[in-house]
């Protein structure tokens, strides 16, 4: 299993990042009445006087404590967590979507750091680095041997401040220096554009504090370019999740007012909750961000692609318009993450992130374990799933909270461990591997599918679908509430 988050962590990176999680952010830690445990307590001060009187080298003792409670929480399941100070800081920039540095959306290949995409008017996009291109040193570091945490540390840091990177340019066969200033950036968590005449495409990577209004901005630039759109793609794509919030509005955004989108239940009592369609549900500063959008975006044809990398917040949106029968569904089953974590806020500047509820879709389906079964399945090229083998989904991490409609099926996770040994053998083998087509481009297989579906044309389904719908699972009924 070990092997196979590392393949997977190099191939989809950034699916995997924030911990996957639908968070709900809470200002108070809430008052606990239960007893501690003293045997245990004692036992654990116990450990702790005896590390400090007789391990090898002196130990910081609040590095001790943050390590026991780090440890305490990651025993839970693998979405809670417990942030230090610095880790929490690092977290708020992630979810508000803004941080220090260049402006590169990066993977790694061969070691190094690839660019992927410079984010638009950012310092990287400036200074002209191309996707494609390989950063093969970080000031005097050379870029070999590092983690990418430890890449993406020496290319962050404070404003205004310059780093010097040197860039191995593929199609030019040449390196060069380049100087760049890091400064905030902004990212973008949602593109759109019109692939065809009359149809809209527009992508949400991830839910962040400013996904809504960037939503909202984008789908009125496709409504100007055209004021009748004749279809639109919600692309959902490798979308780790976010915002619970932003989810709600998103769903908001298509379905008719009041309309339920989710529920969640829990042990306490403000995790047992319905969110509708409706701004009571999803604004934030009082007045609806989803007021300026027209009335024609409740009706318009709409498809939604998903695949293994779509999670939480992203499946929450899926499922509200599948169960609704808003939208048709395409791609790959999701990647089954069907928890809420609460995000508690605790002295030091430090915080909390647990798992305080399950999410049920509008039917009651609770999709923990098993994921969002999309309507029609596609494969990931027109030549069939490259690398859909080697993808990790919840119920393959160890400590998961297992789902209602799991089901363990060992001739399947038989016949999945083969596929990816076998997609590992022939990558050791490549040379130079192929990446897939870039979302959104004219040779984005699942899109151009579902632009056929919605102007009516056929639609070449997954030339495997029939091993895939193996996983299927039949609905639950709704907690009570």
């Amino acid at each position: 299993m070990g092997s196979k988050l590392k393949v997977v962590g190099l191939l989809t990176l950034g699916v995997f990042a924030g911990a996957l999680t639908t968070m709900q952010f809470q200002a108070q830690a809430r008052n606990t009445t239960s007893p501690l445990p003293l045997e245990e307590v004692q036992q654990l001060a116990a450990v702790f006087d005896r590390i400090k009187a007789e391990y090898v080298e002196p130990v910081d003792e609040k590095k001790l404590i943050d390590d026991a409670i780090a440890g305490m929480v990651a025993g839970l399941d693998p979405h809670s967590q417990y942030f230090d100070k610095k880790s929490y800081k690092e977290f708020r920039e992630v979810t508000g979507g803004r941080f220090v540095g260049i402006g590169i959306e990066m993977g790694m290949e061969d070691g190094l750091v690839k660019v992927v995409s410079p984010i638009e008017g950012s310092p990287a996009f400036r200074a002209g680095l191309k996707p494609g291109d390989l950063i093969t040193r970080i000031d005097e570091t050379p870029v070999k041997g590092l983690t990418v945490d430890q890449a993406v540390k020496r290319m962050r840091g404070e404003p205004n401040t310059k780093v010097v990177l040197v860039v191995y340019r593929k199609a030019e066969n040449r390196s060069f220096p380049v100087t760049i200033v890091r400064e905030e950036i902004r990212m973008q968590s949602v593109r759109a554009s019109m692939p065809a005449p009359g149809y809209g495409w527009i992508r949400v990577s991830q839910f962040q504090d400013r996904t809504v209004d960037d939503f909202v901005a984008k789908l009125d630039d496709l409504y100007k370019q055209d004021p009748h759109l004749k279809g639109l793609v919600l692309d959902l794509r490798n979308d780790p999740g976010g915002l619970l919030d932003a989810a709600v509005a998103i769903s908001a955004a298509f379905l008719p007012a009041d309309a339920v989108v989710v529920s969640t239940n829990g042990q306490i009592p403000e995790s047992k909750a319905t969110f509708r369609a409706n701004p009571d549900y999803y604004a934030r500063r009082g007045s609806d961000p989803l007021r300026k959008l027209p009335a024609a975006l409740k009706t318009v044809p709409l498809v939604v692609l998903v695949n293994q990398g779509s999670a939480s917040a992203s499946e929450i949106v899926a499922g509200a318009l599948q169960d609704t029968h808003r939208a048709k569904i395409m791609g790959a089953q999701t990647f089954g993450k069907g928890s809420v974590q609460t995000v508690r806020p605790l002295p030091g500047e430090t915080a909390l992130k647990i798992t305080t509820a399950r999410y049920y879709t509008p039917s009651g389906r609770s999709i923990q374990g098993t994921g969002i079964v999309p309507d029609v399945w596609l494969d990931e090229t027109a030549a069939g799933n490259v690398y859909a083998a080697l993808a990790v989904r919840e119920a393959d991490l160890d400590k998961h909270l297992v789902g209602a409609n799991e089901k363990p099926d060992p001739a399947a996770e038989k016949a999945r461990e083969e596929a990816r040994l076998k997609v590992e053998e022939a990558l050791a083998k490549a040379r130079d591997p192929k990446p897939l087509p870039e979302f959104g481009s004219a040779q984005d297989f699942p899109l151009q599918q579902a632009l056929n579906e919605l102007r009516g044309l056929p639609v070449l389904a997954s030339k495997t679908a029939a091993a895939e719908q193996r996983a299927e699972a039949p609905a639950t009924p709704k907690p009570g509430k």
